[in-house]
């Protein structure tokens, strides 16, 4: 059983993925408990489009710049 936390709401699912799922569709900050873990954030999938972060930062990461990259 797992419970979904959110503002002054508790909502019991059977399985996590019916937890995250429904975490999902309110798109609010959350905490997920049950079965000894709890996991708390907003869920949902990031994209970056036309180079953005959905808050609207640059997204500018390339693995080319990372320390330790792949020696060619």
């Amino acid at each position: 059983m797992y419970t979904v936390i959110y503002k002054d709401t508790k909502i019991k699912f059977k399985t996590l993925e019916q937890a995250i799922t429904f975490a999902t569709d309110l798109g609010i900050y959350v905490t997920i408990k049950g079965n000894g873990i709890e996991v708390v954030g907003i869920f949902g999938v990031d994209s970056i489009v036309d180079g953005k972060c959905p808050d609207g930062v640059a997204y500018d990461w390339n693995k080319e710049s990372r320390i330790g990259g792949a020696k060619r």
